[in-house]
Formats: C-alpha cells, structure tokens, sequence
C-alpha cells in the first residue's frame, strides 16, 4: 500500500481524536517520513538475523572455529530474544522514539565490532551485542504502528511491516554474498553504520517523542533477570553439549539445571508481578496457548533450514557465496507468498484457522523431511524447491499464528499476545540452531571417522586431521584445498588424487551431518502439525 502523506493525514484526523486536536498531532508528511524509519530500522534488524548464513563459510575459513558454526547466528538471535520484551516494555513506560535511538546506536556498535573481529569467539561477543539492538528495533518497530496510526489502519501498515521483513529475507543473502565474494565478509557488518545513521537521524526529526501514560513507571527488574539467565544458560549449554563437553558433565547438567531453574522462577515472578514483562494470563486463552504452540514447533526449523540449506549449496554443491545466496532467495519469497495468500484465505474462508494451519505446518514438515534426503547428486533446481516448499509452508505457518492470536484477545492484550508469539518464534528458532548446530558438528566428525580411507588420513600431517574435522574449510576455500595437494606431494604422494578423496570423505560426511540435522527438524516441526488440531479462534472485536 502506498504511504500518501495527505491521505494518511486526512485518515488520522477524521479517526484519531488525537490526531485532530489532542497530544499528537502529525502532519501527514511527519507520519511518512516516521514510518520510513520504521520500516527501514526493521529491515536493518531483520536483515541481520540471516545475510550472516550466506558469509558463515568464509568466515569459518578465516576464522575457523566449526565447533561453534551455528553461534554466530544463535548469539543474535539469544540476545534479540531476550530484548524484545524487555525494550517493549521499557519503550511504554519511557517512550518509543528513546529506545528506537538506543537501538540503533547498540546494533552499530555490535557490527563495528563484528567487522573488525579478529576469532570466532569476538564474532560470537559482536553478534550479541547486535542482537540486543536488533530486538530493541523489531519489538518497538511492530509497536509502533499503534503509535502512528488508528486501530482501523494498523493492519494496513502491519503488512508493510510483513513485507519488508520478507524483502529483508529476499534481498539480504545474496547482498551479504556479493559483499563478501567481492569486498570481505567483514563488510557484511561494517555497512550497518553508514546504512544505520540515516536511518538514527530520520528517527530523530520525525518519530514523535510521544510522552507515556503517567504514574510510576515500576520495572519488573526479576523477572528481566530470570529471563536473561535462563535463556542464556540454556542457549550455552545446548551449543557447549555434545561438542565441547559431554552431555553428562558438570558443565553442561550444571547450566542445563540452572537455565531450567530459573525459568521456573521466571513464571514465578511473572505470576506475582504487578506489571509483568510477559503477563501470563493471555496463555489462558486456548487460541494464544495453541498458536504459541505451534509457532515454537515450526520456529525450530527457521533459522537453521536457511543456515544449513546454504552450507549443502556451497560445502557441497560447489556454490559461491553469492551463488549460494542467490538460491536461497526462492525461499524467502516463497515465505512472504505463504503469509501473504495466508492472511488473505483466512479472510476470504471465515477464518478458518485450523485448517490453514494443518496445510502450513504440513508443507513445512514435508519440505525439510525431503531436504534430509538430499546427497552429493542432487540437482540444485531440486534443492531450490524442497527449501522454497518448507518456505511457503513457513509463511503461512506464521501469518495464520499472528492473526489467531490478534483476532482472539481484547485489545489491552494484543500487544502482549503479539509479543508472546514474537518472543516463541525467536526463541525457538535460537533452540533449533543450537541443536541443530550440535547435531551437524557431532554427526560430520563421527562420520568423517568412518568414511575417510586410512591411506588419506596416513598421508596427512601430524594434527592434520583433528584441524580438518574440526574446521573443514577446504569444501569453500580452495586455497585450503592447494595446501592440501602440496602437503601430500612434498610427503611423496600424489596429491591431486589424495586431496580429491579427502574431499569426497568431507563431502560425504557433511552430507549425512546436514541429513540427519534435517531429519531432526522436520520431526519437530511435524509435530506442530499435531498442535494444530487444537486451534480454533473466537473473534474479539475491541
């Protein structure tokens, strides 16, 4: 829909008492030029959670540390989940224009950081930091709408929101590709900046300083820190086990034991609180139980289907960083089609939510079941369309969960509710690429030992093997792959046809890591289709 500043003003005057003569009152102009930085903060926080998967591979050559492939994707979205309702909360007891500046100011500084990172572990630190600024703008850039527009067109401007979140997903990977294949992957973060301060400035002059309602602006400083711990130590221990340490050991039980205790106590504080951050009693609304359900099951395979699909295009097919990103964008466009016709049967059909759901949480489940039978043979048009299908399914998955929940609440509630399905898709998206991300680096290095001939690993150097299975970046960095070659010639071997069938034993080894990391996933999300038996929606107006 277009942004007509003369229309939108007309629109607000004759529906808004605000907007004709009370506390606010915005040209038509302001609310242009204030939904542009909207929507472009969104875009630059929305953008983040995915361009890094199209630069992973190039920065594990660089930087190395295969173990921890999946965090610099997991600490962005660990961080993101933690801020999205506590900077929501702070945004309404403070104001939104406030914490969209400190937003944009954090996540500037986070990609200065990440771009400048000289290991994986200062990567994983900077992602963080980002992810804390990108929360803060995705949380207060859906909130907004409600601040600039009436009720009777917020659901006009949420859609732009939507879109530019899909365009975000189409156009960022093969963008973070090119950057990458032709500047650096450092650049990938380092544009945010001269990206970012225009966007502050726009925010500065035309996002109004709307001043929150009066009388003590109480914080709930529990229940942010039993949210923050038990996140964190949660995320840490599922990335740490398996990997780093066993499952059985002190260090993983301990953060396990911790992450789940405070959980506990989370709810605790949350049941007691007189101003929550995440106020429980929408779950007693069965359309907002079963809707949360099925987006933490279908939010399993989010991020990680994107992350691990890009792998397989570049480990194993050959892709470039851009090629790769390029694939990719079938899939992001397949989303927004199914959020799109989504939102639009639900409209068209009553409001069947349930039988909208069961097709979404189906195509999904069914598309990443058949990424996990792909191998080293399968064509990339295949590979496009199992991906673009899991995509589609994805799309309408999370259109039809955001439209039960909102249409289901009273008013006072639709920020929390929307909130709460904001927050269950973060988070788990952040549990299936720490597991995921597990299963792949456990699955590649049992594999690699079984699949490698003993006269290929006899050919390599002392600790050379342990390097390759912890950091196999000769599948993306053919400089690593010339080094090869030449160790095993100055060792007396034939060192094109001994690098050939290391590579083959690495290929073949992340095919079936990357195999059965689908598997799992597609089980997960299989079950979302269980939970959507259970949904059925009464409408609430008001």
């Amino acid at each position: 829909m277009p942004l007509n500043p003369d229309s939108i003003r007309r629109r607000r005057a004759a529906t808004d008492p605000s907007a004709a003569g009370g506390s606010l009152q915005l040209s038509g102009r302001q609310l242009l030029l204030a939904m542009t930085g909207v929507m472009t903060a969104m875009f630059l926080a929305a953008v983040s959670q995915i361009n890094i998967a199209t630069a992973m591979p190039r920065i594990l050559a660089d930087l190395g540390g295969f173990d921890r492939y999946a965090w610099a994707a997991t600490a962005y979205l660990v961080a993101s989940t933690v801020a999205i309702p506590i900077a929501g909360r702070l945004a309404d007891l403070f104001g939104r224009r406030l914490f969209f500046i400190l937003g944009l100011a954090i996540f500037m500084i986070g990609s200065v950081a990440a771009g400048l990172s000289q290991s994986m572990n200062q990567l994983i630190a900077s992602r963080a930091i980002m992810g804390i600024g990108g929360g803060t703008l995705m949380t207060n850039s859906i909130a907004a709408v409600a601040d600039l527009f009436p009720a009777g067109e917020r659901g006009r401007y949420m859609g732009l929101i939507g879109l530019v979140f899909g365009l975000s997903s189409v156009i960022g990977p093969p963008v973070a590709g090119l950057i990458t294949d032709t500047l650096s992957w450092n650049w990938v973060f380092l544009l945010n900046v001269p990206a970012g301060i225009p966007v502050l400035l726009l925010i500065v002059r035309a996002f109004p300083g709307i001043a929150p309602a009066g009388g003590k602006r109480k914080l709930d400083y529990p229940g942010m820190a039993a949210l923050t711990l038990a996140v964190a130590c949660l995320m840490i221990a599922l990335s740490l086990g398996g990997v780093h340490y066993r499952w059985s050991s002190l260090q993983v039980g301990g953060l396990l034991g911790f992450g789940l205790a405070m959980a506990v106590i989370f709810l605790v504080i949350e049941s007691r609180s007189d101003s929550p951050i995440m106020p429980l009693e929408i779950y007693r609304n069965r359309a907002v139980a079963v809707s949360v359900m099925v987006t933490l099951l279908t939010g399993f395979g989010l991020h990680s289907t994107a992350l691990l699909i890009l792998l397989y295009f570049q480990g194993v097919a050959g892709s470039t960083a851009t090629g790769s990103g390029g694939l990719l964008t079938p899939m992001m466009l397949a989303m927004v089609f199914g959020a799109i016709v989504s939102g639009r049967r639900l409209s068209g059909i009553g409001g069947n939510y349930r039988r909208q759901a069961l097709i979404s949480s189906g195509a999904m489940a069914v598309g990443i079941f058949l990424l996990s039978t792909m191998n080293e043979n399968t064509s990339l048009a295949r590979a496009v369309a199992y991906v673009s299908l899991a995509g589609l399914g994805l799309g309408g998955a999370m259109s039809t969960s955001n439209l039960a929940v909102q249409n289901s609440v009273p008013l006072r509630l639709v920020g929390s509710a929307t909130a709460a399905i904001q927050f269950s898709r973060l988070f788990s998206g952040t549990l299936g690429l720490a597991v995921l991300g597990v299963v792949l680096a456990v699955s590649f290095s049992s594999r690699l030992e079984e699949t490698l001939p003993e006269s290929v690993r006899a050919g390599l150097a002392q600790g050379q093997f342990e390097a390759v299975r912890q950091n196999p970046r000769a599948l993306v960095d053919p400089s690593a792959i010339e080094a090869l070659r030449t160790g095993f010639e100055e060792r007396g071997l034939d060192g094109i046809r001994m690098a050939d069938r290391l590579l083959g034993a690495l290929r073949s080894a992340l095919v079936g890591g990357l195999g059965d990391a689908f598997t799992l996933s597609a089980l997960v999300v299989a079950l979302s289709f269980l939970a959507a038996l259970f949904l059925r929606v009464e409408q609430r107006r008001g």
